[in-house]
């Protein structure tokens, strides 16, 4: 039997060493480029979050006069010097309902909302509808706080320059608008309060459409309407679409259980068709809620305490 040699069997040896190196080489590789993509990813968020979530367009497409609603146009100024323009409806001749001060979404301009004031209208109540700085005819660059100045502004027009008492004005606050409207009612103390597909924060929100980013650690900032619920002392209606891809049903369960006693209304439709589509019950509800003092036909008073939470949906 011939001995083996020991530099016969290094060639071997070697042979099978540079392929596990080059597998490790490859899963490093894909390990880092998968991490590199990430940072990318989480690194776009936070650079485009500004325009993700604010979606403002400054030319407005008509005006409430193209629907036959008289209104004047208003032009505000917030405590910071931001210029901010908006308009109000006067109630319709003989109607006594409670002013609204309406704070729409995070896209487009108050031009868009001639449906919702023409409903507001019709249902006896006069209306400010502003919009933020940086929405159509309104200067500066949108903000958190900055939103919060334009509301306590429209706001301070109403109860100081038109005299109106704060339990005679119902804050009615859509999407991002609710948030807004959340923070300026807890501040304000208004007579009512109504949240329309809104969302209970945006870290929320946020961790639901990007669930592969830390949404807490990037977003810059919180519109957290839950938190400003705690601090509600009116009357409120929560109104919320089973169908919203927007702001998704279980984010309409996480507001609600943070939220004092309140009417909770479930909607028909997707994120910007419920109001519309859900017309039939959702305005008789309003009508309800906020028209109570209204001398046009139709039932009154306050309900609360109402599906205080919405069922589970998959």
């Amino acid at each position: 039997m011939v001995a083996p040699n020991p530099r016969e069997d290094q060639p071997r040896a070697r042979a099978h060493a540079p392929r596990g190196a080059w597998g490790w080489r490859v899963l490093r590789a894909s390990a880092l480029v998968a991490v590199l993509v990430w940072l990318l990813a989480c690194g776009t968020l936070v650079v485009m979050q500004h325009s993700l979530i604010f979606r403002p367009v400054r030319g407005l497409t008509a005006t409430p006069d193209t629907r036959g609603l008289p209104y004047e146009d208003v032009m505000l100024t917030t405590a910071d010097g931001v210029a901010i323009h908006g308009w109000y409806l006067p109630a319709p001749d003989g109607a006594r309902g409670r002013h609204v001060l309406f704070l729409h979404g995070n896209a487009g301009n108050l031009s868009h909302r001639l449906y919702t004031l023409g409903v507001l209208h019709r249902l006896g109540h006069p209306v400010l509808v502003i919009d933020y700085r940086g929405y159509g005819r309104s200067a500066g660059r949108p903000s958190e706080d900055g939103l919060h100045a334009d509301a306590l502004a429209a706001w301070q027009h109403l109860t100081v320059e038109r005299g109106i008492a704060p339990a005679d004005i119902v804050l009615y606050g859509r999407s991002l608008g609710g948030a807004v409207a959340a923070r300026l009612a807890a501040a304000v103390g208004p007579g009512a309060l109504v949240l329309e597909s809104t969302f209970s924060s945006l870290r929320e929100l946020a961790a639901i459409h990007y669930p592969y980013a830390p949404a807490g650690w990037l977003l810059a900032y919180e519109f957290d309407t839950a938190a400003h619920l705690r601090d509600l002392r009116c009357p409120l209606l929560i109104a919320h679409g089973r169908d919203d891809e927007i702001v998704p049903w279980p984010l309409a369960s996480r507001l609600v259980a943070s939220a004092p006693p309140h009417t909770f209304v479930a909607l028909d439709g997707s994120h910007n068709r419920a109001f519309r589509a859900s017309a039939a019950n959702y305005h008789g509800r309003l009508r309800a809620f906020i028209g109570e003092n209204t001398n046009l036909p139709g039932d009154g008073g306050t309900r609360r305490n109402e599906n205080p939470r919405p069922a589970a949906r998959d």
